[in-house]
């Protein structure tokens, strides 16, 4: 297996690709738009929303917390999830300034 030298590239460019990496699964896509939705649940509330079963939802749930996307809080024997919104105020800044910057290019190379 290859290295992919994440140290030659900024911290910002790690974090929003480890960002779009955790976003980048149709399931994932669908448990944050769940959790728009309801605010906040357990796994089981989430298991009965997709075509998905209970350990594979869990898994995509512990890659979304472990980037930061969603948080996760002890709600007696389970887990309570929501999504950070630290997580989208920073890709809504990442995304902003690249839109600028795509606005301001010179559109006559193409």
């Amino acid at each position: 297996m290859g290295l992919t030298k994440t140290e030659h590239f900024t911290a910002e460019q790690n974090k929003v690709a480890v960002l779009l990496k955790a976003l980048g699964h149709p399931a994932r896509v669908a448990i944050i738009g769940h959790l728009l939705k309801a605010k906040s649940c357990v796994c089981g509330d989430i298991v009965v929303e997709l075509p998905l079963a209970q350990a594979t939802v869990s898994q995509h749930l512990k890659e979304l917390k472990k980037a930061g996307i969603i948080k996760g809080t002890v709600a007696g024997s389970a887990i309570c999830y929501c999504l950070d919104e630290k997580a989208f105020d920073y890709l809504n800044r990442y995304f902003s300034a690249l839109l600028s910057g795509v606005r301001e290019q010179d559109t006559t190379c193409c």
